[in-house]
């Protein structure tokens, strides 16, 4: 999920990153981008910095599209500075190493997720997690760039720069377009799981089966938890089966929603549309945990009692630091879970944002950068 940029620095960010965007190139880049909120992405050309001791130049191969993606490119959360390039979800192959890295070599696959760079000494990212710098990290795209000034690219594009430090490393034992969603969808998906010890003997809940809720229901099951997802769509049963649930309870109805009352020890709610939370804290036993990773655009009304009645806690989580992200890939590589995908070329990406609105996909889009045009 995206960070965003303070109304107060919007202005100015916006004129950096209007400068940067017409200097003249370190190393020219085609991407697919977007000028404004009504406009639809197309090609461009961008500017990538050259490679510095400490930086990985990596050559896209892959790119899963978010649903944040969509939320910037739109400027949904009215905070997108333009142009904007989208894109958090990258694998690709390293084909520059600085004289200082360590971990990467030339020829080696890795992986960039949501971040490219924080403060690195506050005590969130001491403690490995960047996610929640003090000083607002670096977003793959839309964050203000500490290092060439500007706004940061995403991965709609050929080719991109990062500091060392933010890159990750892919097994090849994953399959590498599948794996790419795993830089978001996966980790926002896992790191709340881990932070809230889902394991052996727990009835765990997963509401929403879309490009989050498909992998909460695949690191349920492998951690060990009977899993149940809460879905309004009947159709929807012998998916979740598939994936790894155990149950399917259909939430639109009354009577099965109050046969599992006060029985979940965790519930992970992924949906981004208005929904009743009440609904589901009820279900949560004594001490029950409930985490939001989805991201409603209005304020979710709860009722106290639903709280304090059985001492619930209802929680946030937002992506995973870098140690915790290559956990979660090293993981998926012993356990072989990657996501279910459909890959488009970038020519498709338009008509990928409009079937996402109507969740017509099961259950990322990927970008194969290597069929795409960029004219």
């Amino acid at each position: 999920m995206e960070g965003v940029i303070s109304a107060e620095d919007r202005g100015h960010v916006q004129k950096q990153a209007e400068k940067a965007f017409e200097a003249p190139l370190v190393i020219p880049a085609r991407a697919y981008g977007t000028t404004g909120p009504t406009a639809r992405l197309r090609p461009m050309e961008i500017k990538r910095r050259e490679p510095r001791p400490q930086d990985v130049q990596i050559e896209i191969l892959y790119c899963g599209i978010c649903h944040s993606d969509l939320h910037q490119a739109w400027n949904e959360w009215k905070n997108t500075v333009y142009p904007c390039v989208p894109g958090h979800e990258i694998i690709g192959r390293v084909v520059k190493a600085g004289r200082d890295v360590k971990k990467f070599k030339e020829g080696d696959i890795a992986g960039v997720g949501c971040l490219v760079d924080s403060d690195r000494t506050c005590p969130s990212c001491r403690a490995g997690l960047e996610q929640f710098c003090d000083n607002t990290p670096t977003f793959t795209y839309n964050g203000e760039d500490r290092v060439s000034g500007g706004i940061t690219f995403g991965g709609y594009s050929q080719t991109i720069v990062v500091d060392e430090s933010f890159v990750l490393r892919i097994s090849r034992n994953l399959d590498y377009a599948a794996a790419a969603p795993l830089l978001c969808a996966g980790i926002t998906t896992y790191s709340p799981m881990r932070r809230w010890k889902v394991g052996q003997g727990q009835k765990v809940g997963v509401v929403g089966l879309g490009g989050l809720g498909h992998m909460a229901v695949k690191f349920a099951n492998a951690f060990g938890a009977h899993v149940a997802l809460f879905t309004t769509s009947p159709n929807k049963t012998q998916d979740a089966m598939r994936l790894g649930a155990h149950e399917v309870i259909i939430s639109k109805d009354p009577d099965e929603m109050h046969k599992h009352l006060n029985s979940f020890d965790f519930i992970l709610d992924t949906v981004s549309a208005e929904h009743n939370l009440d609904a589901y804290l009820e279900l949560l036993k004594r001490d029950g945990t409930m985490t939001l990773v989805g991201a409603p655009p209005t304020p979710s009304p709860v009722t106290g009692f639903s709280l304090i009645e059985r001492r619930r806690q209802l929680t946030g989580s937002l992506i995973g630091g870098l140690p915790e992200t290559q956990e979660m890939l090293d993981f998926c590589a012993e356990r072989g879970i990657v996501c279910d995908i459909e890959m488009i070329t970038m020519q498709q990406v338009n008509e990928a944002y409009e079937r996402m609105l109507k969740s017509d996909v099961k259950y990322r889009f990927v970008i194969d950068l290597q069929l795409s045009a960029w004219s």
